[in-house]
C-alpha cells in the first residue's frame, strides 16, 4: 500500500495528522484513497502538493479521502509567486523597504523583511519609474514574491501587475486617501492629490 497506512484512518470525521509529508511525496495509490486538499495525482498515485500533516477521512461505502494540511500553529513562509500584504518602512531612489504582514489572507505571527526594487515597481517604462512617486512610508501594499534576496529573511517583491501596488495610503492630513487613477490617490479632506503605484484590488484580497 505504498506510504499509506491503514492505521491512519479514523471512522467519522477527520483524524489528527498522522505524520508529516513533503511536496512530491507519494501518499498512496488511487485505488486506496481519493485525493483531497493539498494533494495531486500522478501516474495512478496520490502525492503531496505541499509540506504539512497527512490527514485521512473515512466515508461510508466509499474510498477514504487523503489530504495534506499545513500546521496552523507553525509560521508560514512566503513562497515565490505568493501574493503578500506589506507595509512600507522606508524608501530611497533605488528601492522601497517593507515588512511582510500577510501571506494571501493569512496574518503572520512575525513579519519578514522585503524589498521592492525600482525596476520591479511597474511592468512598462521601468527606466522612468521613481520610487517616491510610487510608495511612501506607511503605505500598505499588495506585492508578489519573485525571489529570495541576499538573506533568507529578505524577500524580493514585485508590484508590476495591475492588481498589485498601494491599497491603503494616508495623506499628510491623516485621512485615508481614495484612488482616482492607476497613479494617483486623493485626500478626501483637502482634495490634494498624491502620486502612487495604485493597485487594482481584486475582491479576494479585500480584508474585512
Amino acid at each position: 500500500m505504498g506510504n499509506f497506512l491503514p492505521g491512519e484512518l479514523r471512522s467519522g470525521s477527520m483524524a489528527r495528522p498522522a505524520r508529516c509529508c513533503v511536496p512530491g511525496e507519494r501518499l498512496c495509490g488511487l485505488q486506496e484513497a481519493a485525493p483531497g486538499s493539498g494533494t495531486y495525482t500522478r501516474l495512478g498515485s496520490v502525492c503531496a502538493a505541499l509540506a504539512g500533516g497527512l490527514l485521512t477521512t473515512r466515508r461510508d461505502g466509499e474510498l477514504p479521502v487523503v489530504s495534506v494540511v499545513r500546521d496552523v500553529e507553525s509560521q508560514l513562509l512566503p513562497d515565490v509567486g505568493a501574493i503578500v500584504t506589506c507595509k512600507v518602512c522606508s524608501i530611497n531612489s533605488r528601492f522601497a523597504k517593507v515588512r511582510i504582514l500577510y501571506i494571501g489572507s493569512t496574518p503572520l505571527k512575525s513579519t519578514f523583511r522585503g524589498t521592492i526594487r525600482r525596476e520591479d515597481i511597474r511592468a512598462t517604462e521601468k527606466d522612468k519609474v521613481e520610487v517616491y512617486k510610487s510608495f511612501r512610508p506607511g503605505d500598505i501594499v499588495l506585492a508578489k514574491v519573485i525571489s529570495l534576496g541576499d538573506m533568507q529573511s529578505n524577500y524580493l517583491l514585485s508590484t508590476a501587475e495591475n492588481e498589485l501596488g498601494v491599497v491603503v495610503a494616508h495623506s499628510e492630513a491623516g485621512a485615508q486617501m481614495v484612488p482616482i487613477s492607476w497613479c494617483e490617490m486623493q485626500c478626501p479632506k483637502t482634495h490634494s492629490k498624491e502620486l502612487r503605484k495604485v493597485a487594482r484590488v481584486q475582491p479576494e484580497f479585500l480584508q474585512t
